[in-house]
């Protein structure tokens, strides 16, 4: 067996019972605060089951959260499946570290079960102690005896075995079902919370319907109503239940939440935190998260942006300008002049600029195919556009691929970056 590598996570003695088959500790406290470091960290408060053979950790609804196995053949002792709001595990994989911090802008690697446009990674789930926990966590948790054990651990370890995973499925329909859809791709900056955000839908669709983007639907973009979204933060804090306490973080869905009316979503934010109470989270700070398009970050006024720099959190927009290159537009069928793509960029770049708490990040995509346009036009941007290096404006690269790895895309990325005067990360599509 190797041995656990963790975090500092603190937990009352009382709370804590051994023996030489098991150990349950509760309401263990982990970090407060999201950061980066190149081991592993527990975020929140939860608890932790571990037997000779595994390790488990369970939110404060009894959910099972982490998982990772004790034995030699575990792929790393310091890699962890995480189980995610939406239902979905994911595989967190060192990938040497400083590799993977210079490529995503964190030291783990998330792999999913589901296609991506992932260029780098490997395939933890094909692994048979990885597949076992996936497909069998609720029999290793229902082979542990709940027996001999003091009354509080006793009704503890019970509940947790009544969790199975047709419930959790349960559950995550019932949160695609308040929010109207399932959350088919995250921001990249959402990376920064390690993904953990309440999704919050203020309007569908998008304005573009770009031809080549596997991720957003066919719906015309609309605002959703006041009384909508109250109903979704009503039902969502019945969801999250006694684990809202370990949520700091907000993403406003769907895919252009910028492009809503102002006041919808100054309201909608102002409601989300007082509701949520992320003033009383055991996590520090506030985020909150949201995609715009070029047209919805043109169109908003420096008035409204400085209405949103005063909430107390930090935001953080993303616009999809994908390239400002005329043949290239035409190829992926965006329906926006390359004017407006760079009208776009240096209004991004006068926010982040005039405002602190307020980060503008902009997604390019890459391919060996695109026409040579595309790359020069992107260097005027990220390089040529500004005379030093800046620390805001992240650009996230996203291959035009889906689930085809590429030892080209990777060089083309690298040099990429090493020529941008913004931070450059490969954006790794995850959904909810």
């Amino acid at each position: 067996m190797e041995k656990t590598v963790s975090h500092t996570v603190r937990n009352n003695s009382g709370q804590t019972f051994k023996t030489d088959q098991l150990s349950i500790a509760l309401d263990c406290r982990g970090d407060n605060a999201y950061t980066k470091l190149s081991y592993p960290v527990k975020y929140g408060i939860f608890s932790r089951l571990e037997t000779r053979d595994h390790l488990f950790e369970f939110n404060l609804n009894h959910e099972i959260r982490h998982a990772k196995a004790k034995t030699r053949d575990w792929p790393h002792p310091s890699e962890w499946l995480k189980r995610t709001l939406g239902n979905d595990w994911v595989y967190y994989s060192s990938g040497g570290y400083a590799g993977v911090y210079e490529a995503i802008g964190e030291y783990y690697l998330p792999n999913f079960t589901y296609p991506t446009n992932a260029v780098i990674g490997g395939k933890p789930f094909n692994e048979p102690p990885v597949e076992t926990i996936v497909n069998h966590w609720p029999d290793l948790l229902a082979k542990i005896p709940s027996t001999g054990l003091p009354d509080r651990f006793t009704k503890w370890l019970n509940r947790v075995k009544q969790i199975d995973a047709g419930t959790l499925k349960k559950k995550a329909d019932r949160l695609f079902g308040i929010n109207g859809t399932r959350v088919t791709v995250l921001p990249p900056d959402a990376r920064h919370v390690d993904y953990n955000v309440i999704p919050l839908t203020i309007s569908d669709g998008c304005l573009y319907k770009c031809r080549f983007c596997r991720i957003k639907n066919q719906k015309p973009f609309s605002a959703r109503s006041h009384a909508d979204i109250s109903g979704q933060i009503r039902e969502l804090k019945d969801l999250l239940g006694d684990d809202l306490i370990n949520y700091n973080a907000l993403f406003l869905g769907e895919h252009d939440a910028l492009n809503s009316p102002e006041n919808l979503i100054l309201d909608t934010i102002q409601e989300a935190v007082r509701e949520f109470n992320f003033k009383g989270s055991y996590m520090k700070d506030r985020y909150l998260f949201m995609f715009a398009s070029a047209d919805a970050l043109i169109d908003k006024k420096t008035a409204f942006f400085d209405r949103l720099n005063r909430l107390d959190m930090t935001l953080f927009i993303n616009v999809g300008l994908e390239s400002s290159d005329p043949e290239t537009l035409d190829r992926i069928g965006k329906p926006t002049p390359p004017e407006k793509i760079r009208a776009a960029f240096e209004r991004g770049k006068a926010v982040n600029a005039g405002f602190s708490n307020i980060e503008v990040s902009f997604n390019f995509i890459m391919d060996d195919t695109l026409a040579s346009g595309h790359h020069d036009s992107m260097l005027r941007l990220i390089r040529g556009s500004v005379s030093r290096p800046v620390s805001k404006g992240t650009i996230y690269l996203s291959p035009l691929r889906f689930d085809r790895p590429s030892r080209q895309v990777l060089y083309d990325f690298y040099k990429i970056k090493s020529l941008s005067r913004f931070p450059a990360f490969l954006y790794i599509i995850q959904r909810l």
